[in-house]
């Protein structure tokens, strides 16, 4: 597999984790972690996650290095955001902790934690792309 596959790939199942995450949490009232998630910053990551998104493909497309920095900005606070949304979904026992709650996706957060985590992975490999300018 060539890079740039692997890169388009990377940037697909990015795509996937930002629409996911706005799907699953968009529903405030059936939330399956111990936290409710405002949707202010549900709204955040998603907006965030599409300008990075937007970006990227622009930058993907027709490589400039100021873009790719911009665009590996925007990846890292939807990173930020992402991580920070799926740390106060996490059973933290305190006193705002609240009962977990099944719904039709995963038992609590195993998914979100998958995808998030997938997500930083693969930002980290496009700052290691970007910065070694592996983009031609």
């Amino acid at each position: 597999m060539s890079l740039e596959n692997a890169i388009w790939m990377l940037t697909a199942l990015a795509a996937v984790v930002v629409l996911l995450t706005r799907m699953r949490l968009s529903a405030e009232h059936a939330q399956a972690g111990h936290a409710q998630i405002p949707m202010a910053t549900v709204n955040a990551h998603t907006i965030t996650g599409v300008v990075a998104l937007a970006l990227w493909v622009y930058y993907l497309s027709s490589p400039d290095d100021l873009i790719g920095l911009v665009a590996l900005a925007a990846w890292w606070v939807e990173v930020v955001i992402g991580v920070l949304i799926l740390a106060r979904w996490l059973p933290s026992g305190g006193k705002h902790a609240a009962d977990s709650v099944e719904d039709s996706w995963a038992d609590g957060p195993s998914l979100s934690i998958l995808g998030h985590v997938g997500l930083m992975l693969g930002v980290i490999f496009f700052t290691y792309v970007v910065l070694a300018g592996k983009i031609a």
